[in-house]
């Protein structure tokens, strides 16, 4: 690698951190992706000259606002609001809304730049960006809920249109959440612009597919990396960290697609099922109790529950961290390559930290980048708005062949961009390189603004 190409990247970094000091997360985001683009520079000198990775690491707007709102007991409560319009290069903004108490300006602004190459390699026309508050649905009534996020959409509406951003769940934003804002967007504006939210309910607008998808493309692109090395899901030891829609839906298609998975787990701790996880039973205390993961363990007899530890000490041969950033380390990486796994595969945004990717990419492993393993949730979030803008709704069959298709797709282009660019197998350049790519190549045919 030329000196003075690492030099400009390691200067772009410098500035990064400059300009948004203590956003580690932000920080980790954008190195991960500079670390894969010295190549790109090295060919495509524009990108220096134009100054197109600077261009692309600020976000073209950030909003921040006060979300006041009252709970059941008449206590007044202010909670802080966030939306990183990060990048419209490819089409409007398009990205999650995150309700949890960690949520602030650099954990959304890392989850936007991570959503514009995301997005990008889906081929479908949407921007990049993402939005949340640091306000806790855990433990609040649907009341609560309600009036906290009539609050949060009265202000945010004047920046959303189906033509402008569109955002969708995340973390603490489920279907009931969706409703609510779209309620009082609908209200405010006197519109029912269905392609305005994503994750919307099957009975007003929402899409077939749309719960299921980054779990199903998750093993979908796991089932893709093995196709790739002449190997499958058959007889396959799965662990898949969390226990929300990423990992529960991830379980049911490992398990459809052959392979087993024998443990997952939530904040309280993991458990671990040798015969395969019951997925009937997963879904009635997580999706309809809303209980602890524990209680799997209560009704199960071949389950056990571990408090304390880590899920990654559980031997497998396929690791899907599924539950949220930074959660895999290099010592759980260590044990993970001790035990014989062969694959990672990130189901979440950023759970792997940086010494961990670098763990399995020097051990052989196969290893599988969030932004290209967990895209199924927003590429059918665009297959939901191609449904509202056409008044249509397709079959589950349908939706589900469509994300199966577009989900080979990535993996296709990041197998086939790693070879173009020196690293065959390498699907952490290749997504990064595949995504930069598109993303500047419109940003330059829109000219400098």
């Amino acid at each position: 690698m030329h000196v003075d190409v690492l030099a400009r990247v390691q200067e772009i970094y410098a500035e990064v951190l400059r300009r948004n000091p203590g956003e580690k997360e932000f920080h980790q985001a954008v190195r991960e992706v500079l670390e894969s683009l010295a190549v790109v520079l090295g060919r495509h000198s524009e990108y220096t000259e134009m100054k197109t990775i600077e261009r692309i690491c600020e976000p073209e707007r950030q909003i921040i606002f006060r979300v006041p709102w009252q709970d059941d007991s008449g206590e007044v409560h202010i909670n802080r609001g966030f939306r990183v319009e990060f990048n419209s290069a490819l089409g409007p903004y398009k990205g999650g809304l995150r309700f949890h108490p960690s949520v602030n300006l650099g954990i959304v602004k890392f989850l936007g730049f991570e959503q514009i190459f995301k997005n990008a390699l889906t081929g479908m026309p949407i921007g990049g960006g993402k939005g949340g508050s640091d306000f806790d649905p855990k433990g609040r009534s649907d009341a609560e809920v309600m009036r906290f996020c009539q609050s949060f959409m009265t202000e945010l509406y004047r920046h959303l249109g189906e033509y402008t951003d569109v955002p969708a769940g995340d973390i603490g934003v489920g279907a009931r959440e969706i409703g609510f804002l779209f309620g009082q967007y609908k209200r405010i504006t006197n519109r029912y612009e269905s392609g305005v939210l994503t994750g919307k309910g099957l009975g007003w607008g929402g899409a077939l597919v749309r719960t299921e998808a980054t779990g199903y493309g998750a093993a979908f692109f796991a089932d893709e990396m093995m196709r790739a090395r002449g190997e499958s899901f058959d007889g396959r030891r799965f662990v898949i960290s969390g226990s929300g829609n990423v990992a529960v839906y991830g379980i049911e298609k490992v398990h459809q697609l052959g392979g087993t998975v024998v443990a997952c787990s939530d904040s309280s701790g993991y458990v671990v099922d040798e015969k395969g996880i019951d997925l009937d039973v997963l879904k009635q205390v997580k999706e309809h109790e809303r209980g602890r993961i524990s209680e799997y363990a209560d009704r199960v007899g071949t389950a056990h529950f571990v408090s304390r530890g880590s899920i990654w000490d559980v031997p497998c041969e396929v690791a899907m961290p599924s539950a949220t950033q930074n959660e895999l380390d290099g010592e759980a990486a260590r044990t993970l390559a001790r035990n014989g796994c062969q694959y990672v595969v990130e189901g979440a945004n950023m759970p792997t930290t940086p010494d961990a990717v670098a763990l399995f990419r020097a051990a052989g492993i196969g290893f599988a980048p969030g932004k290209a393993a967990n895209a199924g949730g927003v590429a059918t979030s665009a297959l939901e708005m191609q449904q509202n803008a056409s008044r249509d709704r397709w079959s589950f069959e349908q939706s589900e062949a469509k994300l199966e298709e577009i989900m080979r797709g990535i993996h296709a282009r990041c197998h086939e961009t790693a070879e173009e660019y020196g690293t065959p197998g390498d699907l952490v350049l290749g997504a990064n390189v595949a995504g930069f790519l598109q993303v500047a190549e419109a940003v330059h045919a829109h000219g400098l603004i």
